[in-house]
């Protein structure tokens, strides 16, 4: 374990508090992990305990691995991987896949493995790297709105509109979180006035394109969207009030100090209460006290991505840390607000508590690359020096091989043939 936590580099309060909150999601998944198995019939809840183990193991694996890695390799790396999710976002549009009628195409499965894989978040990932890298490029230089139009909102309203027919709240959440990054970047304000109008007019073309082709599939998530909106507003009874029902009685029957550990009722009965509303459970089971330990773990979480911005040595760092840690934050509000109905319900998980493959692993890479950014100089230095290491120590390898096949080939060339002197006895 000291091994280990000797090689953790970057921001020891942002590795902390990434592990409180994995840590904390173990009990919450566990319990309502029964609603799955003795409502549905489906699995154990021994199973789905040690899936959410794997998926954090996988995840904090990848924070390791992703923290070793120069942030600034992934500036270059977001060009090349612009392209690649687009592609994989269309076809993860054209596969079709649809659940009761509505479009579905959210996820692709990974050949071979069997998992189910939500492109969007990694879509999301890169395209803030991407947004990040371009600030950082454009930064005291001259440029008009259309120089930017193809290298930069090009791509992003490439991604946007590929993610939009199926998944509108990760559609919003994308443009809204792009557009703050080039607030913050210094982007002009008329610049960005003028995306956010058209933004708006294409919203309104695409509901207008759903209203003329209502049986097409990729127009088929708009009826939900409609429903969710009008429940909210005018308080129109739809499906959604079952889920926001049952939320909410969990949360009021949490008092302050909750049920306790397991004894939740609700998750009996709300369909999604190990990802999307995983936060009514925890309330009912640990009450107030609970809901204000996740709310300040993520609050503090907020305050180290701010401080670490700040110290970041570029622009580019600087970027990134924002572009990539305010989502994950943002996403963490959004969740809980839809639990106590304070927004429309939206379908997005609570960052490393919600059960969930994608979610989790494309939010351990987002803190990875933060670590990243954060690391200190000496560790920096110290990442170096032990790459050297590894690459001497394998050089020192391949050059033992290459001498001992040197001396093989040498002592076959002297005796070719091992049966000679016995022949000649």
């Amino acid at each position: 374990m000291k091994y280990i936590l000797n090689r953790l580099r970057g921001d020891k309060v942002i590795w902390a508090i990434v592990f409180l909150l994995a840590l904390i999601s173990f009990l919450p998944v566990y319990s309502a992990s029964t609603n799955l198995v003795y409502v549905i019939g489906k699995g154990s809840t021994i199973g789905y305990l040690i899936k959410h183990l794997a998926h954090l193991f996988i995840g904090f694996i990848i924070i390791f691995w992703i923290h070793k890695i120069p942030y600034h390799v992934f500036r270059a790396l977001s060009i090349i991987g612009i392209p690649i999710v687009i592609a994989l976002l269309i076809y993860t549009l054209a596969q079709g896949k649809t659940i009761g009628g509505a479009n579905a195409s959210r996820w692709i499965e990974i050949p071979f493995v069997g998992i189910g894989f939500q492109t969007s978040t990694l879509a999301f990932a890169v395209l803030m790297i991407y947004v990040a890298r371009y600030l950082a490029k454009i930064s005291n230089k001259e440029y008009t709105f259309k120089d930017s139009l193809l290298e930069l909102w090009l791509p992003v309203f490439a991604v946007l509109i590929f993610i939009l027919p199926s998944n509108f709240s990760t559609t919003a959440l994308i443009f809204a979180m792009v557009c703050m990054l080039l607030y913050i970047g210094q982007y002009p304000l008329k610049y960005l006035a003028v995306v956010l109008g058209s933004g708006v007019a294409i919203l309104l073309l695409f509901l207008v394109l759903a209203k003329a082709f209502p049986d097409s599939k990729y127009f088929s998530r708009v009826k939900t969207w409609e429903k969710r909106v009008e429940r909210f507003v005018d308080n129109t009874p739809n499906e959604d009030d079952y889920q926001i029902e049952k939320a909410k009685i969990a949360i009021a029957s949490g008092k302050v100090y909750g049920l306790g550990p397991g004894k939740s009722v609700q998750k009996n009965f709300l369909p999604q209460s190990s990802s999307d509303f995983i936060f009514a459970i925890i309330v009912e089971e640990y009450g107030f006290v609970g809901a204000f330990v996740i709310v300040f773990l993520y609050m503090l979480l907020l305050i180290r991505f701010v401080i670490n911005a700040q110290k970041a040595p570029t622009l580019f760092g600087k970027l990134v840390i924002i572009g990539l840690g305010f989502p994950i934050v943002f996403q963490a509000l959004v969740n809980m607000a839809v639990a106590v109905e304070l927004l429309p319900v939206t379908g997005q998980t609570l960052p490393l508590i919600s059960a969930g493959g994608t979610s989790i692993w494309m939010t351990c890479v987002s803190i990875g690359i933060i670590l990243s950014v954060t690391k200190k100089e000496e560790e920096v230095a110290q990442d170096e020096a032990e790459r050297k290491e590894r690459d001497e120590a394998l050089q020192r390898i391949i050059d033992r091989e290459i001498e001992l096949s040197s001396n093989d080939d040498t002592n076959d060339n002297n005796n070719p043939n091992p049966l000679e002197p016995i022949l000649n006895q």
